[in-house]
């Protein structure tokens, strides 16, 4: 069951959500682009569950954001992650179009610019993701960069991931969101992540090493009135990742693949990363899981020491 939240906008919480709003506790939103464009069923359910379960065990509550139905979900039922794990042709949503797919009663998944929205939308504070989008190679044909950036720079919403993905041009990726007033932290470590590799050969601009430093950043950042995101790099476990110099061979070749099959917009991210799986013979994917999980443990962290 959900609850109806205003009759302007239709959007609902979750059950388990309301409760956590009406009590104040520490709540960490979660994408749901992951779950229809990712990876395929059941795999993609039984991601969704872990990381579910993750954040609930670490003493925050899970919001899974989608629109279904014309309606802005924050929060699903397992009956309505379900659905959505088995749901075709879901719109892929960012800032663009995420108003549309309300509007005109449409199914689509929130993307990292959305999700940010419907938290900020829901007093959300955390979001966990896989990795941002970013500044794509060659954008300097191509121009394609994802509003990802952006969004980060106007909504205040502590966003956890492993870095930008590392089929980005990730030094070009950083220069804009320095440009754009967005704190980069990495956590733990003074090199800035890759994804799937721990270290992407650059620096991170700033270290903090406990999730009460990164919650206690953020309030000194609400203290000064300083507006949008933080986005906090967190590498992927050392058992789990894939070292760079061999990402790269084969980031290299999905490129060359998209160039051939005349891959653009939207549709490149799902498309290198299918290639990517291939490529690795399924490395990529059990990486990616791993660190989604990384992510929304540290999230959940933060979330509690935020409401602390």
């Amino acid at each position: 069951m959900t609850r109806p939240v205003s009759a302007l906008l239709p959007m609902q919480y979750s059950d388990e959500v309301a409760a956590a709003k009406a009590r104040g506790a520490p709540i960490v939103a979660l994408e749901s682009t992951i779950i229809t464009h990712g990876m395929p069923y059941p795999g993609n359910l039984n991601m969704a569950r872990s990381v579910e379960r993750i954040i609930r065990e670490e003493g925050a509550v899970p919001a899974t954001i989608a629109v279904i139905d014309g309606i802005l979900h924050i929060g699903l039922d397992d009956a309505l992650l379900e659905a959505l794990a088995q749901t075709e042709g879901a719109m892929k949503l960012s800032r663009a179009d995420l108003a549309f797919a309300i509007a005109e009663r449409r199914t689509g998944a929130t993307t990292v610019a959305a999700t940010m929205i419907g938290a900020a939308r829901a007093g959300i504070k955390v979001f966990a993701t896989g990795g941002i989008g970013g500044v794509h190679r060659k954008a300097e044909e191509t121009f394609d960069i994802s509003a990802d950036l952006d969004e980060l720079s106007r909504t205040g919403v502590i966003v956890v991931c492993a870095g930008a993905k590392a089929i980005l041009d990730i030094p070009k990726t950083l220069e804009v969101l320095e440009t754009r007033g967005v704190p980069v932290v990495t956590y733990d470590s003074p090199n800035f992540p890759a994804f799937w590799s721990r270290d992407s050969g650059l620096k991170s601009p700033l270290t903090l090493n406990s999730p009460a430093a990164i919650a206690n950043f953020q309030k000194v950042r609400d203290q000064l009135g300083v507006d949008g995101g933080m986005l906090i790099a967190n590498p992927v476990p050392e058992a789990d990742e894939i070292e760079r110099e061999e990402m790269e061979i084969y980031i290299a070749r999905a490129l060359d693949n998209a160039e051939r099959d005349e891959i653009a917009g939207k549709a490149v991210t799902p498309y290198l990363l299918d290639s990517l799986f291939r490529l690795t013979d399924g490395r990529s994917l059990k990486t990616n899981i791993a660190l989604v999980e990384n992510n929304a443990r540290l999230a959940a962290e933060i979330a509690v020491a935020l409401a602390d």
